[in-house]
């Protein structure tokens, strides 16, 4: 098991300041649309944020490549000192290197086998005046439309009395994602277009179900809006963009077709 060390805000300042520096060394050109729609930034004490009971926030991010969530941090980083903290599995927290990093960073670790105790520890986060951040898709999406979601973000902000905020990102994935590595030359002065869309709420009587597919449907339109904006021309059947759209992505039928795959290589079906 990896050593643990405590959270530590000195270290999370650390970790924003590396990825301004690779976004200062690749030059990358970062749009924000919708920032109006972000939670008014809280007191900062000294160099960070202090969270004020009753005014956290789920923040809902994509996850069509790797390095969504660092764009995502970024972004709410330089809103307001906010300093979120992931939903990491267990397994990435039990690395002999990742699993100190998460600990300092203060994210949530999620045991599949006991769900419920990173749920209310999430829940009470939130409640405490915390950011909680989830790739409500659970796993990155190879058709680069948004995929089904998980109803853990819904069902959290209403039992904590919270609002979602979506965000959504389109370009980061032409930087790294799933069949395709890092490429300095395709990433260098990389277009990212981020969409951050209206706050959703939801209450304890709403039904998760119809609230996660609000969710969807509001992620998904961010990155219509995104594309729709998106300042790089694609050349026909470019990997990169979704098959409906004439590109070479795969298409929903293959991606949950590989999808299966994947579960069944995993002994989860």
């Amino acid at each position: 098991m990896a050593w643990r060390p405590a959270p530590n805000n000195t270290f999370y300042r650390f970790i924003v300041g590396t990825g301004l520096f690779l976004r200062w060394l690749l030059q990358l050109d970062v749009r924000i649309n919708g920032s109006e729609h972000l939670p008014t930034p809280d007191p900062i004490v000294g160099k960070a944020r202090k969270p004020v009971p009753g005014k956290g926030a789920v923040i809902a991010i994509t996850h069509f490549g790797y390095l969504d969530f660092a764009v995502a941090s970024l972004v709410m980083w330089k809103h307001g000192k906010v300093q979120m903290r992931y939903l990491i599995h267990k397994g990435a927290a039990e690395h002999w290197l990742a699993g100190p990093a998460i600990s300092a960073a203060g994210h949530v670790v999620v045991d599949r086998t006991a769900g419920a105790d990173a749920y209310q520890q999430a829940v009470q986060k939130l409640r405490e005046g915390e950011y909680i951040a989830i790739l409500p898709e659970a796993g990155v999406s190879r058709s680069f439309t948004v995929r089904e979601c998980k109803t853990g973000a819904a069902r959290m902000a209403a039992e904590a009395g919270v609002p979602i905020v979506p965000i959504s990102i389109w370009g980061a994935h032409r930087l790294m994602t799933r069949g395709h590595r890092f490429n300095f030359l395709r990433s260098w002065k990389a277009p990212i277009q981020v969409q951050i869309g209206e706050q959703l709420r939801f209450s304890s009587t709403d039904d998760a179900v119809t609230s996660t597919e609000t969710l969807r449907s509001a992620l998904q339109q961010g990155i219509d809006q995104a594309s729709a904006s998106f300042p790089l021309q694609a050349e026909a059947g470019a990997w990169w963009v979704p098959a409906a759209q004439g590109g070479g992505a795969m298409t929903l039928e293959e991606q949950r077709s590989a999808d299966q795959q994947d579960r069944i290589r995993r002994g989860q079906n």
